[in-house]
C-alpha cells in the first residue's frame, strides 16, 4: 500500500515534467548536411505531437512537412554539459499558429530557408543553434520541432537557457507566493469557519446526548410501571 501511495503522488509530477520537458525550448548545437520535404502520413498516436498545418493552409489527413537534417553536438543534461560526441538529429519544421505550445510561429517557410543557407559539408563546416521543442522518436516518428534558426562561431559556444531558467525562477516564487497567501487565507477564514463549525457539532452532540438520556430514562420508568404490572 506504501507503494502504491508513492507512485499515485509520483504520477503528477512525471506527468508535469514531461509536458514541461516537451514544451519548453531546447537549443541544439549543430550543422546542416541537408533539407527536405517530404509527404507525412499520421497515425492515430503520433497526429497529436504534430502542429497545426502552415498559416493559410487547409488542414489535411496528409501534407507536406518541412525537414532539416543535422549533425548535432551531443550533451548531458538537458544540453547544460557538452560531450565530446557526435550524432545525428532529424528536425521538423511546422508553423505552431495561435494554438498549443504557445510560440506563435508563423514563419517556417523562412526558417526553411534559413536551414538551407546553413548547409555546409566537412572541411567547411558552419555551425547553428537550434531552438526546438519536442522529442525524437524513431519508432513512432516523432521529431522536434524546429523554432529558430542562428549561426554561430562554432561547435564549443556555450548556450545558456535564459528563458528556461527565468521560467523556473518565476515558478518557484510564485509557488511560495500562493502559499503565503494561502496560508493567510487559511488562518483568517477557513480556520475559524472549522473552529466555529467544531463548536456548533459539540453543542448538537451535547443536546443529543441529553435526549438519549432522557428518553432512557422515560423508557426505563415505563419498564418499571410494566413490571409492577406484571407482579400483580
Amino acid at each position: 500500500m506504501r507503494i502504491l501511495k508513492i507512485i499515485l503522488k509520483a504520477l503528477p509530477l512525471l506527468f508535469v515534467f514531461g509536458l514541461l520537458h516537451y514544451v519548453l525550448p531546447q537549443h541544439d548545437i549543430a550543422r546542416v548536411t541537408s533539407t527536405e520535404v517530404i509527404r507525412q502520413d499520421f497515425t492515430s498516436f503520433n497526429r497529436i505531437f504534430y502542429a497545426q498545418a502552415d498559416s493559410g493552409a487547409a488542414e489535411h489527413p496528409t501534407r507536406d512537412i518541412r525537414f532539416a537534417y543535422t549533425e548535432r553536438q551531443k550533451t548531458f543534461l538537458f544540453g547544460f554539459i557538452p560531450r565530446d560526441a557526435r550524432g545525428v538529429m532529424v528536425y521538423r519544421n511546422e508553423d505552431t499558429g495561435w494554438i498549443w505550445p504557445p510560440y506563435f510561429k508563423f514563419d517556417s517557410s523562412d526558417l526553411q530557408a534559413e536551414a538551407a543557407a546553413a548547409v555546409s559539408v566537412d572541411g567547411a563546416e558552419k555551425w547553428v543553434v537550434i531552438t526546438h521543442y519536442g522529442w525524437r522518436n524513431k519508432f513512432f516518428s516523432i521529431y522536434p520541432n524546429a523554432i529558430g534558426v542562428r549561426e554561430i562561431s562554432g561547435p564549443d559556444v556555450r548556450i545558456i537557457p535564459w528563458f528556461n531558467l527565468f521560467f523556473f525562477a518565476f515558478m518557484i516564487v510564485a509557488y511560495f507566493f500562493i502559499r503565503a497567501m494561502w496560508r493567510q487565507f487559511r488562518e483568517r477564514s477557513v480556520d475559524p469557519l472549522l473552529q466555529d463549525a467544531g463548536e456548533v457539532w459539540d453543542k448538537v452532540d451535547g443536546h443529543a446526548d441529553e435526549a438519549s438520556a432522557k428518553a432512557r430514562g422515560v423508557f426505563g420508568r415505563f419498564k418499571a410501571w410494566l413490571a409492577t404490572w406484571r407482579k400483580k
